[in-house]
């Protein structure tokens, strides 16, 4: 039976604090990533978000949470505790952020109550202190008997390395042994990023895959911020499964602040890093114009791309022909995505949930592909005996012949007697029967034509 269940392995180190302490600053500081959203506005990150890090030869998983304590204004703010306590629970190590500048406040007493039954180690980091402010406050945080505590400026890196030795130290000494040996790589990762416009049930699809709460979900549009990550392993495949925010058209991005522009920066990231795209769309409204503007940008990207109709338990019992329908209307309206695979799913159910996790891989393979050349150019001769290659200008294009330069996407150079560029649509035609030749489902494919210099005597 295949093990569906995420795993992280190492030990898992948790940041923890009010609102705009810094966490998700340090968090990017340690693992060299711009992972976690940073923007002045408190309570921004709002999903627990997983990086592997490593110090001194050991390696750990560094988390860090939402603003759970302190007085929020945000609808999902229950949300955001629920999820936090539930990584608090699973913490090796926990990191404690404060304020500096702001010294003890009534929120720190609540988190230091809180921390004391868990039995986790805790680090103090008193952040901010390159400010004058903070380090004249610093010593005020030793009242809650935590040990070690030590100073930093997350923002320049000041004191992170410091702070890092503290972790290493209090990780339990056979998980440092452990994290120490180098890990056991059986297969390369697949990054497939969930992709769509917002409360289309992207996270509701993630939880469903991880078989877990992994991600918030709501009925509140933009609930998620941050791409937030799990690797799933699935028949000795290791899937890294991100969890984008909702891309909405750029004019509503504008106006609705800083928080949703750098959310949609960082799903756009997401899909760069991608193999795959999952573009999730409502099956009851089906695909519309900024559905198609996303899955072009996956395709840009070079990911391979699947449309994974989710809610159709909202349309089951319709017939045969409704299905029929709405894949039509689909492919009409991402005419540039026919060879996207369709999957009618359900993330409430679960339905076709299995089979996405086959079409990922299937994918993901076809990305990898390559052809040899003895093999692309027997492929060349016989499709241009039927149907020669056309090319602008009245001259006689021949291809002399084809090799394939690259993977991921699939790249494909076709040298000519005359032609740097093909006809449009006879591009699209060799698209296609390279497509059909050699199983490249669900990845772009890209072409380059280039007219063979003959070498002088």
């Amino acid at each position: 039976m295949a093990d569906s269940r995420t795993h992280t392995g190492g030990a898992t180190v948790v940041l923890v604090g009010r609102p705009n302490v810094g966490k998700s600053t340090l968090f990017n500081r340690i693992t060299g990533t711009r992972r976690a959203i940073v923007t002045p506005v408190p309570g921004t990150t709002r999903d627990v978000i997983t990086q592997p890090a490593s110090w001194q030869g050991v390696q750990f998983q560094i988390v860090d949470t939402g603003g759970m304590f302190g007085g929020s204004e945000d609808p999902l703010h229950h949300l955001v505790v629920q999820q936090g306590r539930r990584a608090l629970g699973e913490a090796d190590v926990v990191v404690f952020l404060v304020d500096g500048r702001e010294g003890v406040v009534s929120g720190d007493e609540e988190i230091a109550a809180t921390l004391r039954p868990l039995g986790a180690p805790v680090v103090l980091a008193v952040n901010k202190t390159d400010d004058r402010r903070a380090r004249s406050h610093a010593m005020e945080f030793y009242q809650f008997g935590f040990d070690p505590v030590v100073e930093i400026a997350a923002e320049h890196g000041q004191g992170v390395g410091d702070l890092l030795d503290g972790v290493v130290e209090a990780l339990p000494a056979a998980q440092r042994r452990e994290r120490a040996r180098p890990a056991e790589s059986a297969t390369r990762e697949v990054g497939v990023a969930i992709v769509g416009r917002p409360n289309v049930g992207k996270s509701s699809l993630v939880n469903r895959l991880l078989r877990e709460e992994r991600v918030m979900v709501s009925e509140i549009p933009g609930t998620t911020r941050d791409a937030v990550d799990a690797l799933l392993r699935w028949h000795r495949r290791d899937f890294r499964i991100v969890d984008t925010a909702g891309i909405r058209r750029p004019g509503r991005v504008a106006k609705s602040g800083q928080v949703e522009a750098v959310s949609v920066l960082v799903a756009r990231r997401a899909i760069e890093r991608a193999d795959v795209a999952v573009l999730v769309i409502d099956a009851v409204e089906g695909a519309t114009d900024q559905d198609g503007a996303i899955a072009g940008e996956a395709a840009e990207a070079g990911c391979g791309v699947i449309v994974a109709a989710n809610k159709w338990d909202l349309k089951k019992g319709k017939g045969s022909e409704v299905a029929k329908a709405f894949d039509d209307q689909v492919r009409r309206q991402l005419k540039f995505l026919e060879y996207a695979p369709i999957l009618h799913i359900s993330a409430a159910t679960g339905e076709r949930t299995p089979k996405l996790l086959e079409i990922i891989d299937r994918v993901a393979e076809a990305r990898r592909k390559r052809v040899s050349t003895g093999e692309l150019n027997r492929f060349v001769t016989a499709v241009t005996a039927v149907h020669p290659p056309a090319a602008p200008g009245r001259r006689e294009v021949r291809i002399l012949y084809a090799a394939q330069t690259g993977v991921e996407p699939p790249t494909f150079v076709f040298f000519t007697n005359v032609a740097t560029k093909f006809h449009f649509s006879y591009e699209r035609f060799l698209v296609n029967r390279l497509r059909e030749a050699f199983g490249f489902a669900g990845t772009p494919i890209r072409l380059h034509v280039r007219k063979r210099n003959r070498k002088s005597r």
